[in-house]
Order: C-alpha cells, then structure tokens, then sequence
C-alpha cells in the first residue's frame, strides 16, 4: 500500500538563524519571516530577513502586510526568498462567526487568486477580539468542517493555519486533508523563539497522520 504523500510544513514567525536551523533540524519544509509587520512582534527588517534566508537550511517565504508593488519588488530583491506570501485583509464579516461564512463568495475569491497567478493559498484564522484585527500568530482555532468543505473544492494547493499545535495537528491533518500546515504560536517557547521540543513533537505526529 502506497504512501500518502507528505504534508508540507512550515514554521512561521521565525526571528533569528538558530530558530530556522532547528525548523530545518526538525524536518520542516519551509520557514517563514514577517518583513516590517509593525502588527507583530514577530517581525524582522528587510536586512535581517535576508541574513536568516541567506543562512537558512530550507525555503524561506517572507510574510509582507499592506505593501505596494514597487515595495514588495525592492523588498523581494533584497532578501531573495523561495516565495511571497501576502497577508489578506478580510472584512468583519468574513471574519465573522463560520456559520456565516458566504462559502460561494469564499469559492470565487479562491478562483480570483488563480486567475491572477497565485501558487498557494493560506487558511487562517483572524483574531477580532482586539482593537484591530490580528491575522496570523492568533493560537485561534476556525470551525475545521468548513475549512475542510472550501479546500476540497480549492483550485489551488491550500496551507492551513489557525491554533495548530501538536496536540491537534494530527487530528487537523486528517480531518481537513490541506496540502500543508502553517503554524507559529503553537510551537513556541516565548514570542518570536521556537521551542525544539514541541518541533520534535509536531513532526512526531505529523509523520503519524501520514
């Protein structure tokens, strides 16, 4: 009996070259560094985000929040990463309570992005508790049954994201079948420093769910 093929993993919120050494040491496929998000504390300067891309063992994908075009070109210049990944702004009803969720809308969005030339799409959860909007490094949880319905149905190869950990990224994996996984808080020591133990244990059950 064949193997299925593996979920890719990548470690976000990375902030320093030992931290993408041990997501690499860990068997991630990715890291990812946010690039002057003045929202996270997880954030690093163009400078620094190339120094960690330069030095890290697998793919680095920069995270970049409301930027133009000319910016996100000098940005993509400077620090020469594996990809981009630009951070959605959605409205407050979309963000709203998942019963609510308009999942035709969601579908012909998802085919906008392929239209115009995106590779991969990201699921997360955005956290509307605060003053402003929080999206990624939330530890929130989504209702896993629609994210399983929109990505089955996805023209594009989909990371989901959204309170995984180790405790339930075996049971996410199963349950919603993504192409990979996108995590940060969950496998955290402190903010913006990864824990080498909890790595070990995500990839432990995510070789499992496999």
């Amino acid at each position: 009996m064949s193997k299925e093929p593996h979920c890719s993993v990548k470690i976000c919120g990375i902030t320093s070259i030992h931290d993408a050494r041990l997501a690499a040491d860990a068997g991630a496929d990715y890291v990812g560094v946010l690039v002057d998000v003045a929202i996270s504390e997880r954030t690093r300067t163009a400078a620094q985000a190339a120094e960690i891309a330069s030095e890290s063992p697998i793919p680095t994908v920069i995270l970049l929040y409301n930027r133009s075009t000319s910016d996100i070109q000098e940005i993509v210049s400077q620090v020469q990463p594996f990809a981009v990944q630009l951070l959605g702004q959605e409205s407050p009803q979309q963000a709203g309570s998942p019963k609510n969720v308009d999942i035709p809308a969601v579908r012909e969005e998802m085919q906008a992005y392929r239209d115009a030339g995106a590779d991969f799409l990201l699921f997360d959860s955005v956290d509307m508790s605060l003053e402003k909007p929080r999206y990624g490094g939330t530890g929130k949880t989504c209702d896993w049954n629609v994210a399983a319905e929109l990505i089955a149905g996805s023209p594009l190869p989909v990371f989901f994201a959204g309170g995984i950990r180790p405790e339930n990224v075996k049971a996410a994996i199963e349950t919603i079948r993504p192409h990979g996984i996108d995590l940060c808080s969950g496998v955290e020591a402190s903010k913006g420093v990864k824990d080498p133990l909890k790595l070990e244990r995500l990839m432990e059950q995510i070789d499992q769910a496999n």
